[in-house]
C-alpha cells in the first residue's frame, strides 16, 4: 500500500506542477493565437491571406487542446498506475512465476507499457484521422495506419526488449558496477541507432530512392562538395502516402550519412528554396550540433546512471509506492518514474539551446548560399503548407520551442540579407 510520506509528497507536487504548468502555457498559447491570430505579420504580406491566417489559427487551437488533453489523459493514467497498488501486485505475481531476474524484469516492464500502448491508440486515431484530415494534412489510409502500428509495436520491442535485457543482465551480474557499464551500453546504442537508422528501419515504413529531379540532385551534390560533406546519397521520400506536411533533414552516423527530402516538399517549393533548406541542414553538421547534442545527452545520462546506482537500494523508495521487497528492476521503474516530473523542468534550457544552433544553422546557410532570400521564402511556404502557429505566446516559446518563432526568424534572415557573409 502507497505510504504517504516526504518522498510521494515531494513526486505528488513536481509532478502536479508539470501538469499545471503544461495546461497553463497551452491555454496561454491558445488565447495569445486568439488575440493576435487575425492579423498577417508585415513579413508574410502576399504569402498568406486571412483566410489561410484564420485556419492556421484553428489547426494551432484544435492541436494544441487536443494535445493538452492527451498529455492530461497520460498523466493521470500514469498516477493511477503508480499509486493505486496495481504494480505491488503485478510484481508479486511475477515473482510467483519464480522465472529469471532478466525476464521476470522485462514482464514488469512490458506490464505498464502495454497499458499506456493500448490506451493511446484511441489518441493517435482521433488525431490522425480527425484533426488531420481535418485540415487536409492526413492522406494515410487506414489499412497503412494499422501496418505502421503493427510495424512499430514489433521494432520496438525487439530493439527496447534487446537493450533493457542487456541492461537488466549488467544490473544482474555487476552488481557494483552495472551504472558504469549500462552508461556505455546505453551511448553505443545510441550510436548504433543513428547509423542504423537509415539504413535498416526508415525503409521499412517509407520508400526511399534517388532523387529524380536530376537538376536538383547535381546542385545538392556540388553544395555539399563545396561545404566539404560526403553523404551516402540524395534520396526522396514518400511521405506524401501519409501526410501533406513538408520536411527535409540529414540523417545516419558515418558512411550511413544521408539527404532526405519530402516528397512534398519537392512538390511544393523551388530548387533555391529547397538547396537554402538543404544547406541550414549543412550547417548542422559543419557546427557538430548532433556531436554537441549526443555528448550533451551523454554527459546527463552518465549522472543519472549513478545516481540510479546510488538509489536503486534505498528502501523507503519502494516502501512510499508500496513494495515490500527491493527488486532492482522495480527499482529503475520508481526511479524513472521519478525523473519523469523533474526532466520537464530542463525543456527551457534544451529548447533555449537547440533556438541557438537553429540561429546558427541559418547563419551558415547565409555563408554558403550568399543570400537568406530564398531561405526566408523556403520558410514562409513552409509556414503557409503547414498552418503553423506565427503568433506563439512568448512564454510558451521560451519554455518549449526548438526554433525560433517564424516571424522573428524571417524578419532575423530578412535584416540579415545583403549585409555580408559571416566568416565561420
Amino acid at each position: 500500500m502507497v505510504q504517504w510520506n516526504m518522498i510521494l509528497g515531494i513526486f505528488l507536487v513536481l509532478f502536479c506542477l508539470c501538469m499545471i504548468i503544461r495546461f497553463t502555457l497551452t491555454q496561454l498559447n491558445i488565447r495569445h493565437v486568439r488575440k493576435k491570430g487575425h492579423t498577417v505579420p508585415p513579413v508574410f504580406h502576399g504569402i498568406i491571406d486571412d483566410d489561410t491566417l484564420g485556419r492556421m489559427s484553428d489547426y494551432t487551437v484544435d492541436s494544441s487542446r487536443f494535445a493538452s488533453f492527451t498529455s492530461i489523459f497520460d498523466d493521470i493514467l500514469f498516477l493511477i498506475i503508480l499509486l493505486s497498488g496495481i504494480l505491488p501486485w503485478y510484481a508479486r505475481l511475477i515473482e510467483g512465476l519464480d522465472w529469471h531476474f532478466i525476464p521476470s524484469g522485462l514482464l514488469f516492464m512490458a506490464g505498464p507499457a502495454a497499458i499506456g500502448f493500448l490506451l493511446d491508440i484511441p489518441f493517435d486515431i482521433y488525431g490522425t484521422f480527425v484533426i488531420e484530415k481535418r485540415y487536409g494534412f492526413s492522406t494515410i489510409t487506414a489499412k497503412l495506419w494499422i501496418t505502421d502500428l503493427v510495424k512499430n509495436l514489433m521494432l520496438s520491442m525487439v530493439l527496447i526488449g534487446l537493450l533493457l535485457g542487456a541492461f537488466l543482465a549488467l544490473v544482474y551480474y555487476a552488481e557494483k558496477t552495472w551504472w558504469f557499464w549500462g552508461w556505455l551500453l546505453f551511448a553505443l546504442f545510441q550510436l548504433v541507432m543513428l547509423w542504423l537508422y537509415p539504413v535498416l528501419i526508415a525503409p521499412l515504413f517509407n520508400k526511399y530512392e534517388p532523387v529524380k529531379n536530376d537538376e536538383l540532385r547535381e546542385k545538392i551534390v556540388s553544395l555539399m562538395a563545396e561545404a566539404g560533406l560526403r553523404a551516402k546519397g540524395v534520396f526522396q521520400v514518400d511521405s506524401g502516402k501519409r501526410s501533406r506536411h513538408t520536411n527535409a533533414y540529414f540523417t545516419g552516423f558515418g558512411k550511413s550519412k544521408r539527404v532526405v527530402l519530402f516528397d512534398t516538399l519537392i512538390a511544393s517549393h523551388s530548387i533555391d528554396e529547397i538547396l537554402s533548406v538543404f544547406a541550414h541542414e549543412i550547417g548542422h553538421w559543419k557546427k557538430k550540433h548532433i556531436s554537441k547534442q549526443l555528448v550533451a545527452i551523454e554527459t546527463v545520462s552518465f549522472f543519472l546512471f549513478y545516481i540510479a546506482y546510488r538509489l536503486i537500494d534505498w528502501a523507503p523508495l519502494y516502501h512510499t509506492f508500496g513494495f515490500d521487497s527491493l527488486t532492482s528492476y522495480v527499482g529503475l521503474f520508481l526511479l524513472s518514474a521519478y525523473l519523469r516530473p523533474v526532466s520537464f523542468f530542463f525543456k527551457p534550457l534544451w529548447a533555449s539551446l537547440s533556438r541557438k544552433y537553429e540561429r546558427e544553422a541559418d547563419d551558415y546557410s547565409l555563408s554558403l548560399i550568399g543570400t537568406t532570400v530564398h531561405l526566408a521564402d523556403a520558410l514562409k511556404r513552409l509556414a503557409k503548407d503547414n498552418l503553423a502557429n506565427l503568433h506563439p505566446h512568448p512564454l510558451y516559446t521560451w519554455f518549449y520551442y526548438s526554433h525560433p518563432p517564424l516571424m522573428d526568424r524571417v524578419s532575423y534572415l530578412e535584416k540579415r540579407n545583403g549585409k555580408g557573409v559571416v566568416d565561420f
